[in-house]
């Protein structure tokens, strides 16, 4: 629930309430500087066009989250509000100082004392059970099939893939300039993307090495916060290829507003081939970056030298003095 409700005071984007979308193929150019992959912006998904709507959700809990908001928490949140304003209206007529000159002397009305308490507790279960259910399915993701760890720094993420080779990159947000060349919006675009298989579930580790950032794409209904000297974990799974953007979410400093996140999901193929030229851009080969981590072997009671005998040393014991 505060996920959901953080986000629908927060977030921007369709005018139309989303569905859920199949896999799409969408446009690729090849560009050097991108790397071998290259996501034209679609308009439609993945960035804010203004307005009060919320952006596309691309993932399944996304979509869960959007129902939640829009079709139980707003409705509900309007009627109360309605209902409150009713109230006030009809006893600021009935109770009207011409139409009552003497005011009532009525102390309490024990019913409605037990309406308006337990009206409350049954709005508030409604809403607690597909929350609940929301937060546990949030909390209990499936298996990864890719990790990414983010870094924070003062005003760039970094990104390293730990398990194909331990590569790493650092994605600034490209000018004004740059974004024209691309198609990109503007103050959202970053000169290296995060690129990610479509349908894969990725885990994402947040860390800073500053001050807090916070990692967020609206899109994915994702927000986790980068600490230093911690590792937080969030995780998501798009259902749609395509190019998506997000921001620092964490006041971070003076350029804390030009912090972009941008994330690149692509078919399965694609993504093999932006990590072969990544790890042949690193140096890494196939074999190091599928080799498992070096094992420790335990040292035997044999491999261990045996310790030196100690060398006995006896003093000899002074004569006795001869008597005088």
């Amino acid at each position: 629930m505060t996920l959901a409700a953080g986000w629908a005071m927060a977030a921007r984007a369709q005018t139309d309430a989303p569905v859920a979308a199949p896999v799409e193929t969408v446009t690729t150019t090849a560009i050097p500087s991108a790397g071998p992959v290259y996501v034209a912006p679609d308009a439609a998904y993945g960035q804010p066009l203004g307005g009060w709507d919320m952006q596309a959700p691309v993932t399944e809990l996304g979509r869960q989250a959007y129902d939640l908001t829009f079709y139980l928490l707003n409705p509900m949140m309007a009627a109360v509000a309605i209902f409150v304003l009713i109230l006030l209206l009809y006893a600021m007529w009935r109770f009207r100082a011409s139409a009552n000159p003497v005011a009532s002397k009525t102390s309490h009305n024990t019913t409605i004392e037990f309406i308006w308490t337990a009206a409350p507790v049954l709005l508030l279960a409604i809403i607690a059970v597909p929350s609940f259910r929301l937060l546990a399915d949030q909390y209990d993701p499936p298996a990864a099939d890719l990790t990414i760890k983010a870094t924070g720094h003062q005003w760039y993420w970094e990104y390293e893939y730990p398990d194909q080779g331990g590569f790493s990159f650092d994605a600034v947000m490209l000018t004004d300039t740059e974004s024209a060349e691309r198609g990109s919006p503007k103050l959202l675009d970053t000169d290296n993307r995060v690129v990610v298989p479509v349908g894969a579930t990725v885990k994402i580790l947040t860390t800073a090495s500053d001050v807090m950032h916070s990692f967020a794409m609206p899109s994915f209904w994702v927000k986790m916060d980068a600490v230093p000297g911690r590792i937080n974990e969030t995780w998501f799974k798009v259902e749609r290829e395509g190019v998506y953007f997000g921001q620092c979410s964490e006041l971070c400093g003076t350029k804390h507003a030009f912090m972009p996140i941008a994330i690149e999901v692509v078919s399965q193929p694609r993504f093999d081939a932006w990590i072969a030229a990544k790890q042949a851009e690193n140096g890494i080969t196939p074999e190091l970056a599928e080799a498992p981590a070096a094992a420790v072997v335990p040292v035997t009671a044999t491999d261990t030298p045996a310790a030196a005998p100690a060398a006995a040393t006896t003093a000899a014991a002074p004569a006795a003095a001869p008597a005088a």
